[in-house]
């Protein structure tokens, strides 16, 4: 009986033991603004050109399409 409760005890003592090394993990708030810098360059162009001719006869052959 006395040897259960010395193991028990043995056991509690040594888990509390290795709770009490468990690794810290803190958060702390920079001392200066995040900055975040974004060198985009969008450049856009459409260019729609129709030749006159091929005008025309899309005009007078409307039902190709």
């Amino acid at each position: 009986m006395q040897q259960k409760i010395l193991l028990l005890s043995g056991i509690v003592l040594s888990g509390s033991l290795l709770l009490g090394c468990s690794p810290k993990v803190q958060v702390e708030v920079p001392n200066e603004p995040i900055t975040i810098n974004l060198n985009v360059k969008i450049e856009h162009e459409i260019l729609v050109k129709v030749d006159r001719e091929i005008d025309g006869l899309l005009n007078n052959n409307s039902g190709l399409f």
